[in-house]
């Protein structure tokens, strides 16, 4: 990844809070949105590298949704995306690798866990 753009996408302003207080140290450019609709159009704009998507959200899209749309795009197929679940059945780590996930993390994530997600998808 050439710049450290990520996008937090959750409906949880607690998850939000503790994704951004994760992020803020590494020197990110930090994007928020809170449901699927407001991921793509901020995707779009601004192509992040690396987003972090929540599942289960309201107003229609979900994570696998969004994850679908943003992977059949050209401007947002790049980016490394990590699906955040409190869903941990194999049938839900399935379906978001048919998504395009390229990670797949379960609630209560573990925020050194991320940061070593994140630092390995940018060494990319």
């Amino acid at each position: 990844m050439s710049n450290n753009r990520i996008m937090i996408v959750d409906d949880q302003e607690d998850i939000r809070i503790l994704l951004r207080l994760t992020l803020e140290p590494m020197g990110c450019e930090l994007y928020v949105a809170t449901n699927g609709h407001e991921a793509i159009d901020i995707a779009r704009r601004y192509q992040p590298d690396l987003i972090i998507l929540d599942v289960m959200m309201p107003g229609g899209m979900d994570g696998h949704q969004v994850c679908r749309v943003l992977r059949a795009e050209a401007a947002t197929a790049h980016a490394y995306i990590i699906l955040l679940s409190a869903r941990g059945q194999q049938s839900d780590l399935n379906e978001g690798k048919q998504a395009g996930a390229d990670h797949y993390m379960l609630k209560p994530f573990s925020p050194i866990e991320l940061t070593d997600i994140i630092r390995c998808a940018q060494a990319r």
